[in-house]
């Protein structure tokens, strides 16, 4: 599955208790539809996202950024401090493609076996 948003806050590096390294990060999608009457509607779905294959990345995903992000979802449900349940959407991120911001597409890519980092110069069109 593919998304493309906007990073609602810095992207943070945590460490498991087996030593791997995960960079956690939020993105907030934006869709837009029209109502029987006409009305458009407006919809943000945000994601709590993860990424495991390279912490290096955690230095290029700063709030506002926008990213195309490829992986897959799953869901989560919980109770809060308030008693209240609550449900959330994870997004298992195996690539991240930056969009904007600079004259460099930096895209970082899951290859098996090995980490992976190649830099493209953005099209001249």
């Amino acid at each position: 599955m593919n998304i493309t948003g906007r990073l609602t806050r810095d992207a943070e590096v945590r460490t498991t208790s087996q030593d791997k390294q995960v960079v956690n990060f939020s993105v907030a999608t934006n869709d837009s539809y029209r109502t029987k009457q006409g009305e458009r509607v407006e919809q943000t779905t945000y994601f709590d996202c993860s990424y495991w294959i390279t912490p290096n990345v955690a230095k290029l995903l700063t709030k506002g950024t926008l990213v195309e992000l490829s992986g897959r979802v799953s869901t989560r449900a919980w109770t809060g401090n308030d008693g209240e349940p609550r449900a959330g959407l994870n997004f298992h991120t195996s690539q991240i493609k930056l969009h904007g911001g600079s004259k460099k597409t930096e895209t970082v890519q899951a290859t098996t076996g090995a980490n992976n980092s190649k830099t493209e110069d953005d099209l001249p069109f």
